[in-house]
C-alpha cells in the first residue's frame, strides 16, 4: 500500500545584536548542523555532505530510524540551504526498500529596523510502501498519522535550532574576538559577557 505524507515548519528568529554579525557565522553550514542534531548522531561524509542518523520514530506498530544524507551549503547571500540526498531505514529492511524521503530547507538572514533576523523554512516529504497489515487500516488514518509524525520531527528540529543556534553564535563570537580575528576594541567592549558591569 503506498502512501505520501508531507510537512512543513516555518521559523522566524530574532537575533540578538553581537560585535560580529549573524551573516559571518551562518558562511560556516557546519555549525548549523550540530545546532540541530547532537554530535554524536552527525558524521561528515564529504564537503557539505552529512549523516544524520534520527531518534528512532513510532508508526503505529512500526518502530523505525531513518538515517538521512544531506547537503548542507551557504549561498553568497549568506542563505544556508539543506537538502537530503539518501535516506536509509534500520530496522525494518521491507520498509527500507520502499521508502523515499525528500527534505529541503533554507535559513536566511535579513535586517529589520531592530536588528538583524533569520527566517527558514523546512519542507518534508515521505513516500512509503506499508507492509500488508497496514491494508486493513483506513487510508485517511494512516495519513494523519504520519503527517502528525513529520510534523513533530520538524518541531523537534525547530525548538532545536530556536535554542542551540543563538547559543552556539554566542559561543562562536566570543571565540572569534578571543583568537584576536576580531581585535577592534571597540567590538570588545560592546560583549557583555567580557564586559561585565
Amino acid at each position: 500500500m503506498a502512501i505520501q505524507f508531507t510537512a512543513s515548519q516555518s521559523v522566524e528568529i530574532t537575533v540578538p545584536p553581537q560585535p560580529i554579525p549573524i551573516q559571518h557565522y551562518l558562511r560556516q553550514p557546519q555549525r548549523l548542523v550540530h545546532a540541530l542534531a547532537d554530535s554524536s548522531r552527525i558524521q561528515l561524509l564529504a564537503d557539505e555532505v552529512f549523516r544524520l542518523k534520527m531518534r528512532p520514530l513510532n508508526f503505529m506498530s512500526l518502530s523505525i530510524q531513518p538515517t538521512v544524507d544531506m547537503k548542507v551549503w551557504a549561498a553568497s547571500n549568506d542563505t544556508i540551504y539543506l537538502r537530503s540526498l539518501g535516506c536509509e531505514i534500520l530496522g525494518v529492511e521491507y520498509i527500507n526498500q520502499r521508502f523515499d524521503l525528500n527534505l529541503q530547507g533554507y535559513l536566511s538572514p535579513y535586517q529589520v529596523s531592530s536588528g538583524s533576523r533569520l527566517r527558514g523554512r523546512a519542507d518534508l516529504e515521505v513516500q512509503v510502501e506499508l507492509p500488508p497489515p497496514f491494508c486493513f487500516t483506513p487510508k485517511p488514518i494512516l495519513e494523519a498519522t504520519g503527517n502528525g509524525l513529520l510534523k513533530s520531527v520538524l518541531l523537534t528540529i525547530k525548538q532545536r535550532l530556536l535554542h542551540q543556534l543563538l547559543a552556539d553564535y554566542r559561543l562562536w563570537v566570543i571565540s572569534q574576538i578571543q583568537e584576536g580575528k576580531h581585535t577592534n576594541n571597540d567590538e570588545i567592549a560592546e560583549l557583555p559577557i567580557l564586559n561585565p558591569e
